[in-house]
């Protein structure tokens, strides 16, 4: 992508560590999360990144619980929908998998699959070779396009390895996460050996971890990049100042973005951007 197209903002809304303790403007239930989407949408954001948390807000990947969540998102605006196959740390791969249950209207316009193993804080996010070839090959029989979540280097080398297995196509779609404790720093140095790295033709969207996140989002539009911001990674519209909701998060990227001379990519531009058919 060029410093010329139009930039893809996506709010990664819920995830699956920040709590109402942390935050109280975490959205949970259904209509708290179709609620935030919307204004998300207005704010400039073209797709949502969501996780499913049952009622006293722990996480889950139940089917149900994500199908409750697209329908009313749908119901409310036209913003892309991205479903999460990581889950939380810990779960087995069906249980990460729930959410590739959903077809037909239900269907998601795209899912993660990150392609390696990596520390986190601490903790370990496990993604065996074989669990994540499992994860690929149920992402392709849903017809999705999967974004490449890459918290490590070695993590696009598999992307790699993948497509000549014939589990996912070039260009593909990535996404670098920065800034995770234990996993590649938060440094332009990184982002730039990153977006070298990846095959011809390819797109990306940087998600930078805390108070990262926002500086993050100038430095991906320069380079012309994309940007993941939200809750899910990020709380603080400054220091010390809570976000009110993801659309407030949305709104200061989209004024960074068009700062750096960015235009913001509507759902339909973000579809043909990412090529999600």
């Amino acid at each position: 992508m060029s410093a010329q197209a139009p930039m893809v903002i996506t709010a990664a809304m819920i995830g699956a560590e920040v709590t109402r303790e942390m935050t109280p403007h975490l959205p949970i239930t259904p209509e708290e999360i179709a609620e935030d989407a919307a204004k998300c949408r207005e704010a400039g954001a073209a797709m949502v990144h969501i996780h499913a948390r049952k009622a006293d807000g722990s996480p889950s990947q139940d089917t149900e619980l994500f199908r409750a969540a697209i329908r009313a998102i749908r119901k409310k605006c036209d913003i892309l929908v991205q479903v999460s196959t990581g889950g939380a740390v810990g779960m087995e791969v069906d249980e990460r998998c729930g959410p590739l249950k959903l077809t037909g209207a239900d269907r998601p316009d795209m899912a993660t699959l990150t392609t390696g193993t990596v520390n986190f804080g601490n903790d370990v996010f496990w993604n065996s070779r074989p669990l994540v070839r499992e994860i690929a090959t149920r992402i392709k029989a849903l017809g999705l396009k999967p974004e490449i979540e890459c918290f490590d280097a070695g993590m696009i080398d598999e992307a790699f390895a993948l497509e000549k297995e014939g589990l996912i196509t070039f260009p593909a779609h990535f996404d670098f996460v920065l800034g995770v404790g234990g996993a590649l720093a938060a440094r332009p140095e990184a982002l730039d050996f990153l977006r070298s790295y990846v095959p011809a033709g390819s797109s990306w969207t940087c998600a930078a971890m805390g108070r990262h996140q926002l500086p993050f989002v100038t430095l991906s539009a320069e380079r012309g990049g994309n940007a993941r911001v939200g809750l899910e990674d990020n709380i603080y519209l400054s220091k010390g100042v809570l976000a009110k909701g993801n659309y407030e998060l949305v709104a200061e990227a989209a004024k960074r973005a068009k700062a750096a001379g960015r235009e913001l990519a509507t759902p339909q531009q973000a579809r043909e951007l990412l090529r999600l058919g």
